[in-house]
């Protein structure tokens, strides 16, 4: 993530992926087990260091406030898909990401989520803009 210093990051935490705790979310009827990362170190690794995710897999960003988000992916080996999210789980804006790019990707709003799955994961399933995801950072049970 553009935005976090990674010189804060210990070597051994950049040194291969994290595990986070995990929790499922909903994408009218596809359901997703996103990892939750929720402080600056977590949100500075997020899923570099992986060679493949399992399909409806992914890593959800929790932010303090809404703020306008930027992504980069830098030591990050599989393209991805990023989809910034209201709090309420309406969909934002949703970017494509390729691996190793230093390309930034932000979201058109504040925003206090962002969630990164396979690339091509949210267009495949038709989730756009103005669609909303379910589960418990949003208020709604999955």
């Amino acid at each position: 993530m553009a935005a976090v210093s990674l010189t804060s990051l210990s070597a051994a935490a950049l040194d291969g992926p994290q595990s986070l705790p995990v929790i499922q979310l909903g994408a009218g009827m596809y359901n997703i087990k996103a990892e939750v990362a929720r402080t600056p170190q977590e949100h500075a690794i997020g899923l570099m260091h992986r060679s493949s995710m399992p399909v409806n897999h992914g890593m959800l960003f929790v932010f303090d406030r809404p703020e306008r988000q930027c992504f980069w992916m830098k030591n990050t080996l599989i393209p991805l898909s990023i989809a910034f999210l209201r709090d309420d789980g309406t969909v934002v804006n949703v970017a494509e990401m390729k691996a190793g790019s230093l390309d930034s990707h932000c979201s058109a709003e504040p925003v206090r989520f962002a969630l990164e799955m396979n690339q091509g994961w949210f267009s495949r399933r038709g989730v756009k803009p103005g669609d909303r995801l379910a589960g418990a950072p949003f208020g709604t049970p999955r």
